[in-house]
């Protein structure tokens, strides 16, 4: 069994590659200032099976975690987020139907279940079917019962930059693999 780490607030942002899109996962300082490196991601662009690999440094030297979708090219892909060691922390999926408006995810882990959506509707629409760059993106992730699990919220700036909250108890790992998710999937 893996150890829960726990983090209430994190930012990630993303690094500008030519074959990659790479992410910096940094914690919250309590004064909102950017802390500790916590986490550096890569994912390879066009691959057939979507695959993020997290990292504890630059240097890429040992893998701390990742995300990976179970199937091959699949709209309602499901994603299992696992330890160094493989094992499962969490499960994350992308809701095609739902999506078509307003993007909406599942979200499954030990003692928590629910699900994530674009704040604002009418953003979700004018993203649809304009190219406005640098809209804000705001997603709501709700358990069962109606409390907040994690917030993740975009800020308009040349590349992007999320300040990730976790309210809930839910392992930092976990709240990473979403957030990074979720830009690298509705980049598509």
């Amino acid at each position: 069994m893996t150890d829960e780490i726990y983090l209430p607030g994190f930012f990630v942002k993303q690094k500008f590659a030519m074959t990659t899109n790479r992410y910096e996962v940094w914690a919250a300082n309590p004064d909102g200032s950017f802390g500790d490196l916590m986490a550096v991601a890569q994912q390879k662009r066009l691959a057939f099976k979507e695959e993020v690999t997290f990292y504890s440094d630059e240097s890429k030297s040992r893998a701390v975690f990742s995300f990976k979708a179970r199937k091959k090219i699949d709209l309602n892909a499901g994603y299992d987020i696992k330890d160094e060691h493989g094992q499962q922390l969490g499960f994350f999926r992308k809701d095609f139907g739902k999506s078509i408006l307003r993007s909406t995810f599942h979200l499954e882990g030990p003692g928590y279940a629910g699900v994530g959506q674009e704040r604002s509707n009418a953003v979700a629409l004018i993203r649809r079917f304009t190219d406005i760059p640098f809209l804000p993106i705001h997603f709501d992730f709700k358990a069962t019962d109606g409390s907040t699990l994690l917030q993740v919220e975009r800020q308009a700036s040349v590349r992007d930059k999320y300040t990730v909250t976790v309210p809930a108890r839910i392992d930092f790992r976990v709240a990473a693999a979403v957030a990074v998710g979720l830009d690298a999937l509705m980049q598509r």
